[in-house]
């Protein structure tokens, strides 16, 4: 699947209507076989006032990155393609889920395995953690995590719907994956500003220095809209 996201050919199927930045899903046509994805072009993106422009693809291979090189493996894999039907963007594996089940509707079971998700969130400054945004794959249970275009920004801008574990202890074991990091900013410096890195490191020092979920913050908004 890796090599037919890297190499193989790109088909669009179509567009994702919900969500302010142009977002397709495409086939992927490779040594005979054909994968399903997810292609968000730069140029679909929309400006925002806070990230610079022409860099919410990039950001979606950085969190795939971080996911993978802390161990957590709930990004999907993703990769930046220079070419495409509407020019270079990140492509992504698609993900087999059932739309109507999400953060909201959640077993408790799965409510449980959220806690590296929210570190996670809290390590990438992630500003956009929809309830729609965390998938449980059809037919293996595992959890992902999507839609990660507008993190990383060195200004706090945490906006998640995840604070069920506010005021708890981060396991230890959920500590230890930030001791990888520094590791990481070889392959984050060519999707991530210098200053972003930095801002990454300082996050993952201040989670160690207080080991602790924290609550919403009440001098700003910190909840995604739409919720879901």
């Amino acid at each position: 699947m890796q090599a037919a996201l890297r190499f193989g050919e790109i088909e669009l199927k179509g567009q994702f209507m919900l969500g302010s930045n142009y977002t397709f899903l495409v086939t992927i046509h490779h040594g005979g076989q054909d994968f399903p994805a997810v292609y968000k072009p730069f140029g679909g993106e929309q400006p925002l006032w806070d990230f610079p422009d022409n860099t919410l693809a990039l950001r979606e291979v950085a969190a795939y990155l971080v996911s993978e090189g802390l161990g957590f493996h709930f990004v999907p894999y993703t990769i930046l393609r220079t070419e495409g039907p509407h020019g270079p963007g990140s492509l992504q594996q698609y993900i087999q889920f059932d739309p109507e089940y999400h953060y909201f509707n959640f077993a408790l079971e799965d409510k449980e395995r959220l806690r590296p998700a929210v570190l996670f969130d809290l390590l990438i400054n992630n500003a956009d953690r929809k309830g729609s945004h965390l998938l449980v794959e059809e037919g293996t249970r595992k959890l992902w995590l999507i839609d990660h275009g507008i993190c990383f920004h060195e200004q706090e801008k945490l906006r998640t719907v995840l604070w069920d574990f506010a005021g708890q202890p981060i396991p230890p074991e959920l500590l230890s994956s930030l001791e990888h990091l520094p590791h990481l900013r070889g392959l984050l410096e060519p999707y991530l500003s210098r200053g972003e890195i930095a801002a990454l490191s300082a996050r993952a020092r201040e989670l160690l220095r207080e080991p602790t979920f924290p609550f919403q913050p009440s001098d700003r908004r910190a909840m995604p809209w739409p919720l879901i």
